[in-house]
């Protein structure tokens, strides 16, 4: 089991980089920020893109694993895109992972375009996203078409450091996605359906997970082959509320079979309010016991 930790990018960077530093020195594996132009309730509040924070981001830590939670192509397009993360994948030395998703429907996202991006399909135009990046970050001189997404003779190099290509964790729950997922991630990420209840929302991951299994069967691909990753955004219990309730999360979901999980670094008020001083007891009663 690896564990994550997820940065809103709403911080200057004079406050995010002590965070960014802290995470990879409490021995987190992995650290994430969110990739939207603004979210939900904190559209009223400081907001920075995904892109330049990673990007001090890895020029600040040294070790530990960076990624976006989840890039979204409701406002971007693959090929200026697949630069930004040849880009990303090199200043972190091939520290970079993608996390992909299909994008918000009806949020700020697309709201402040004035609904031009709504996508007929969005289950067809994520599939071309994903499927056009692997195309862009593997090959020099790429040209695709599709409903959503041209793209004619792009150029990658110097492509990217790791190889093939960085790695995707593609975000899924529906059975399409989790068949995107099992064809193009390194990864799979889910963060469960709503619920109620922390059981329910338990109920929902396991169901989930046994879909994805189900999924790689049937496309004859290995289930080691494919990363794990729970992110704890949605449970109806904060995953970082205390010592033990994180644990006990890391626990379950390692039983469901997860390889990772990703929770929200806790915040003063409002979405994720917690107590930042449970990572300090978490860094040093709980991450010591599991994988770098």
């Amino acid at each position: 089991m690896r564990a994550g930790i997820t940065i809103l990018p709403e911080y200057r960077w004079a406050e995010a980089k002590p965070r960014w530093q802290a995470a990879e020195d409490y021995g987190f594996a992995h650290a994430w920020t969110f990739d939207h132009v603004g979210w939900r309730t904190l559209v009223d509040g400081p907001w920075f893109g995904s892109v330049p924070t990673l990007a001090l981001a890895a020029e600040a830590t040294s070790r530990i694993e960076l990624g976006m939670m989840v890039a979204s192509p409701n406002f971007r397009h693959p090929v200026p895109f697949a630069r930004e993360l040849i880009t990303l994948d090199d200043v972190s030395d091939g520290r970079f992972t993608l996390g992909v998703g299909a994008g918000g429907m009806g949020g700020y996202d697309q709201k402040v375009f004035g609904g031009t991006n709504l996508a007929r399909s969005p289950a067809t135009r994520y599939a071309e996203f994903v499927e056009l990046l692997d195309a862009l970050l593997t090959r020099d001189h790429v040209t695709w078409s599709g409903e959503y997404y041209r793209a004619e003779d792009a150029r990658n190099p110097p492509g990217c450091v790791q190889r093939p290509r960085l790695p995707f964790v593609v975000a899924a729950n529906g059975p399409k996605a989790l068949r995107l997922a099992a064809r193009f991630g390194q990864g799979w990420i889910t963060t469960g359906a709503p619920q109620d209840s922390l059981d329910s929302w338990w109920s929902s991951i396991a169901e989930l997970s046994q879909r994805f299994d189900e999924t790689l069967d049937a496309l004859d691909r290995p289930r080691d082959e494919v990363r794990r990753f729970l992110q704890t955004d949605a449970a109806p219990v904060f995953s970082l509320s205390g010592v033990e309730v994180y644990r006990d999360f890391l626990g379950r979901a390692e039983a469901l079979g997860f390889t990772d999980v990703a929770a929200p670094w806790p915040r003063g008020s409002g979405v994720f309010a917690g107590d930042e001083g449970i990572l300090e007891r978490v860094a040093s009663e709980v991450l010591p016991g599991l994988d770098p």
